[in-house]
């Protein structure tokens, strides 16, 4: 039951990607790389944006491409690299089809470990990457944006973080766990909750999850595979009571695994010179089913494009949409040298998926 009702969903999912077809641009504004997605006059608030090799800077072009406003929210911890590269601009990484570049248009300095300002320690305040912010927890920034853009149309929660990802759960201290969950899954529960009241019916919430939410990832430790999990039950749920309440749709993607700034750092330095990351980007070449098709930010951001913009999903809801070239699929690895000898492993092991 649980695989029909996982094959309906992805079936749903992949329709309102299908809607997202080249269009001819003569006459009209070009958008979202040829896609016809008109977001003008509609706002976005992008929660976890630090650089430009994240989901969050991918998601946030492609709504700026389709001529939305686009806000962040940046931890304070490294709020003062993100402004400087952000003044200076990021080149080609910012440079959207009609040759400009994007435009972000406030940069809200944003602790999702806080929902409000009396969970805030006197410790965190003196702080010297805290020293002289104020209002940096969700609810003050979600009625700083409110006031000052007005109505927010879609919200993403681009966030994960556990201080101990690189020990396993057997090793993982309470503290670790809870802080892992707390910075991961029930920051998006904070953020609907604050956010919700000050969002247009018909909008729409997004999350970035993992695989690892429902299978296990040795080396993806420390509670963050428990943050997913919860992260990816919350969204159903969410789904369900945000709808009732104010009209706003809410789902996840679960991505596959990208050599952001933050995944880089898992597991470096641990007796050898890769990363988690990059054995995961190496496992799913060797086994997805599109093992040939280098999975990247733009991948995401047009997948999230697709479950936020209204006329491409107004009635998807609930849904965690796999972006992964398909790993998610796969029950055996291809290169297990269990099966080294099997002929059906052999014949699709050394098959490379054509590229598109």
């Amino acid at each position: 039951f649980r695989r029909m009702q996982a094959t309906r969903t992805a079936v749903h999912a992949s329709r309102a990607l299908s809607l997202l077809r080249p269009t001819s641009t003569m006459g009209r504004r070009h958008m979202s790389n040829g896609f016809n997605v008109d977001l003008k006059g509609k706002t976005a608030f992008v929660a976890g944006v630090a650089d430009s090799r994240g989901y969050g800077w991918a998601i946030s072009k492609y709504l700026a491409e389709a001529g939305c406003k686009v806000l962040v929210g940046t931890w304070p911890v490294v709020l003062g690299g993100f402004q400087k590269a952000l003044d200076k601009g990021f080149g080609d990484d910012a440079k959207l089809t009609n040759g400009e570049s994007m435009k972000i248009e406030q940069v809200y300095p944003l602790d999702l470990a806080f929902s409000n300002e009396q969970e805030i320690p006197p410790k965190v305040l003196q702080n010297k990457y805290y020293a002289g912010l104020s209002g940096f927890d969700i609810r003050s920034v979600a009625a700083k944006a409110h006031a000052e853009h007005g109505k927010i149309d879609f919200l993403v929660h681009s966030v994960a973080n556990g201080p101990e990802v690189t020990k396993p759960l057997l090793q993982t201290s309470r503290q670790g766990y809870l802080a892992a969950s707390s910075a991961s899954a029930y920051s998006m529960i904070s953020m609907v909750q604050e956010f919700g009241p000050y969002m247009s019916p018909g909008g729409g919430v997004i999350s970035i999850s993992y695989i690892a939410a429902e299978t296990a990832i040795p080396g993806y430790g420390g509670g963050m595979s428990s943050a997913k999990a919860q992260l990816e039950s919350d969204t159903r749920t969410l789904a369900f009571e945000a709808g009732r309440e104010w009209g706003i749709r809410v789902n996840t993607i679960s991505a596959g695994p990208l050599k952001s700034r933050a995944a880089s750092a898992i597991g470096k330095g641990l007796g050898s010179e890769k990363g988690h990351i990059d054995f995961s980007i190496d496992y799913m070449k060797h086994n997805a089913p599109l093992s040939d098709m280098e999975l990247s930010s733009d991948d995401v951001g047009a997948a999230a494009l697709s479950l936020l913009a209204p006329q491409l999903s107004r009635a998807i809801t609930g849904v965690t949409l796999y972006v992964d070239n398909g790993m998610h699929a796969m029950g055996l690895a291809l290169d297990s040298e269990a099966f080294a000898d099997s002929p059906t492993f052999k014949h699709y092991k050394d098959k490379i998926s054509p590229k598109p």
